[in-house]
């Protein structure tokens, strides 16, 4: 358990009120059992907290920020196919001809646990500098019953041995693996008949994705398997529309979906199902960068419909081999043209609520005290800069952890 006082501290709130950022100056914050339990004027501070106090110098603090999509545990990597991409090979092309994911599957099912654990980790760390206090990592680079649970008990353990929160999510409809290509029924009745249970019995994972594309998984298939997981009390959520328009975004929200991520292709009815839902829309312009796509989410028509826009890095050895999600912050800004603020809120709030977690996300009395404290003069400082780390320290659960 942490109990402190913070002093003399602006605080990005990231609440939905009348300040940008919610932001709160000039504060006092009390930190007691792990959770944010006061905020107000420091004259103002109730006498039963007699805890100690730390002066926040004037800096700024946000909520710890969440990277709410990646495939963080793989094996290998895949730098011939990010020069073959350079060399004007499509991502499609390269998927066809034996390469993309399945190239990562063979490497991954050759890998042992400790040596998963060792590459994820040196990449968490990376995300950890930064501020990163929560962060969903998916499998789906087995395709096998015993590759599947072994990455998801890679993610366990990680969560157990990582002072940050690691939430595991089952991508087991990532691609056909090869031992199927010529009877995709039967490798989906594995993921309905033996897969999905294991993981639902012993709790491997909180909710269920896929692939849902050309190259993925149809329409018809992921019904499928949403239904399953449904069945089992599993959260679902779709990689959709991101090459094209598979309809993966309204699949997602007729079964109440956490997020439909990618979205390039996203129509305007589909939006207006998501919204229906409460599906957050999750956008990750890692991948359309290392991608050089053409085609960005249609952001207007999410801001216009009012659906929450999430950010994470998509980090992966294929699509978007990105280590940061201070850069995507960026990314989204720059390129997405997300405001600074709408980007930040994709990290914090928005974030939490993709991976269904409401006791983070923002900074409230009741809230986690998952914070990062920046060395920064504005909040909008944490979309501008291009590299660097503005991060003083970060918190979780109220502990300083770096």
């Amino acid at each position: 358990m942490s109990n402190k006082i913070w002093t003399n501290v602006n605080l990005i709130s990231m609440q939905k009120n009348e300040t940008p950022y919610g932001l709160i100056e000039n504060t006092a914050m009390v930190i007691e059992n792990d959770y944010i339990a006061w905020i107000g004027p420091e004259e103002e501070l109730p006498n039963h907290y007699d805890y100690e106090m730390e002066d926040a110098e004037g800096d700024y603090m946000s909520p710890g920020l969440i990277d709410c999509h990646t495939h963080l545990i793989y094996g290998g990597n895949r730098i011939d196919e990010f020069e073959k991409r350079l060399n004007g090979v499509s991502y499609e092309e390269i998927a066809k001809s034996g390469g993309g994911i399945l190239s990562t599957v063979q490497a991954t099912r050759d890998a042992t646990e400790a040596e998963l654990i060792e590459s994820a980790n040196k990449r968490l760390s990376h995300l950890k500098a930064e501020g990163v206090t929560t962060i969903e990592v998916k499998s789906g680079y087995g395709l096998n019953t015993e590759t599947e649970l072994k990455m998801l008990s890679v993610s366990r353990t990680m969560n157990v041995n990582n002072d940050i929160d690691v939430i595991a999510t089952f991508l087991g409809a990532h691609a056909i693996p090869d031992e199927y290509k010529n009877n995709r029924d039967d490798y989906i009745d594995l993921i309905i008949n033996e897969m999905l249970p294991k993981i639902a019995e012993q709790k491997m994972a909180t909710a269920v994705d896929g692939f849902c594309e050309t190259i993925g998984f149809q329409y018809q298939e992921m019904e499928k398997i949403f239904i399953k997981a449904k069945e089992l009390g599993l959260n679902v959520k779709l990689h959709a529309e991101q090459l094209s328009n598979q309809n993966g975004a309204k699949l997602a929200a007729k079964y109440d979906a956490l997020s439909a991520d990618h979205l390039e292709h996203l129509t305007e009815d589909a939006i207006l199902n998501m919204k229906e839902a409460g599906t957050i829309a999750v956008l990750l312009p890692g991948a359309y960068y290392t991608l050089r796509d053409s085609k960005c989410p249609p952001i207007d028509l999410l801001r216009k419909h009012k659906v929450p826009m999430a950010v994470a890095t998509d980090c992966n050895p294929g699509s978007s081999p990105v280590l940061s999600l201070k850069l995507m912050i960026n990314m989204a800004s720059t390129i997405f043209q997300l405001t600074p603020e709408e980007a930040i809120a994709g990290v914090t709030r928005n974030a939490a609520k993709a991976l269904g977690l409401r006791d983070r996300g923002i900074i409230k009395e009741g809230m986690l005290a998952d914070l990062v404290r920046w060395d920064i003069e504005h909040p909008a400082e944490l979309a501008y800069y291009v590299g660097g780390n503005q991060v003083k320290s970060v918190i979780k659960n109220g502990k300083i952890i770096l």
